[in-house]
């Protein structure tokens, strides 16, 4: 049998498999890094780390959810801060992270007041206890920008810029700069952190949100003592969010992208390789099932690799990448749906759908049951995607089966 390569690289740092943990409270101490390693994980970024000069305090509740009708849930908003725990306590536990699991990748996450010699002695200490790369937090978007720091930094260009310059003087290692989806164009920040030295660039952090009103107290959420604050949203709702924005930095320059933003399975995580990713990250997921779902990304992948005649996940990056184009260049040969008649529960779905915001195109008959009337439909695929059944494809083909 034809082995599987699913080992990855970034800046010349091997990984076991392109599946890291995103900075966060899956990572917020040494103990569940280790844990997470034992299960398979290829890396792991470690909960931003501060200087102890810059206080942080953490509020609670500070976790609210979105749930679907079914009661899954597919959004997720936290008001947390970085890590309330010493620098000191944390350079301890990463040189015993490192001790013990040499071959892992440890990214050392770090965010400073916007002063050179802060990030610069942040950024020394966590290099020389032994981290294999640093991510410089630009991005948090809840309650660190009202110090001037997080999204404050990567929502402003020569910030970014220079701040990324300062820590490249100061260290050896590979510098990652992670960006904030809270931007007009990121591909512009992407450019300001390269021109700055970045080595590589995280994306996304978390989308700035309100996740939702509690309507029998009228307090928004999650209410800590009545009151709220916008948050950061993650979870499956923000990936088409960060798929779109790798795939334009990936489209824009030429640098690794650590991808993260709504990966719930491994299925997610290929799509952002397919996009230019080399490496994925995921925290909210492994919030709500543990760090054992790596054992199911890890052999999704291979069977979809193997699928594909695929030897290596390298493969992948950017494979999607040249089928992005602008729209004044997409095919203006329409696609039409058929109905395929032994999955039609004659629900009537499609046809009330149909005429009421589409082109009217459905119609019954009372022989044959439903059929479309090509001559009215322009192809907007909208019966196809409100079918319960999967009972409408799109095809080049004009006809019902």
């Amino acid at each position: 049998m034809t082995m599987i390569d699913i080992t990855t690289s970034f800046c010349g740092i091997e990984l076991p498999n392109p599946f890291i943990l995103a900075s966060g409270p899956p990572t917020s101490d040494g103990r569940k890094i280790i844990k997470a390693f034992e299960n398979g994980w290829g890396g792991a970024i470690v909960k931003t780390l501060k200087p102890d000069h810059l206080e942080v305090v953490d509020v609670g509740p500070r976790f609210a959810v979105l749930k679907s009708k079914k009661g899954e849930i597919i959004g997720f908003q936290n008001i947390e801060l970085v890590s309330t725990r010493s620098l000191d306590v944390w350079l301890e536990e990463i040189k015993e992270i490192k001790k013990y699991y040499p071959a892992h990748v440890l990214i050392g996450s770090i965010m400073a007041d916007v002063k050179k010699g802060s990030w610069q002695d942040m950024a020394y200490k966590v290099q020389k206890a032994g981290v294999d790369a640093i991510e410089l937090n630009f991005s948090c978007p809840h309650g660190m920008p009202e110090k001037g720091v997080g999204a404050a930094i990567g929502q402003n260009a020569d910030l970014t810029e220079e701040i990324t310059r300062w820590v490249k003087e100061a260290v050896d290692v590979p510098v990652i700069v992670k960006l904030t989806p809270n931007v007009t164009d990121i591909t512009e920040i992407a450019k300001a952190a390269l021109k700055g030295g970045a080595d590589a660039i995280s994306a996304i952090n978390t989308v700035q949100c309100l996740i939702g009103i509690d309507l029998d107290t009228l307090e928004p959420l999650p209410s800590v003592d009545g009151y709220s604050t916008f948050g950061g949203y993650s979870g499956i709702a923000i990936k088409p969010i960060g798929l779109r924005a790798v795939a334009q930095i990936a489209k824009t320059v030429s640098v690794p992208i650590l991808a993260t933003g709504g990966v719930s399975k491994w299925e997610d995580a290929v799509e952002y390789l397919l996009v230019g990713a080399c490496v994925v990250q995921v925290c909210t997921q492994v919030m709500l099932e543990g760090y054992g779902i790596i054992r199911s990304f890890i052999d999704g992948l291979k069977r979809f690799l193997m699928d594909k005649d695929m030897q290596s996940v390298r493969e992948l990056i950017g494979l999607s990448l040249g089928k992005l184009k602008s729209h004044s260049e997409l095919s203006l040969k329409s696609k039409k749906p058929y109905i395929r008649k032994q999955l039609c529960k004659s629900c009537l779905k499609c046809m009330k759908i149909s005429h009421e915001v589409g082109c009217g195109a459905i119609k019954l008959n009372e022989l044959d049951g439903l059929e479309i009337d090509y001559s009215h439909c322009d192809g907007c695929s909208l019966c196809a995607h409100v079918c319960p059944y999967e009972a409408i494809s799109m095809s080049e083909a004009v006809y019902s089966l």
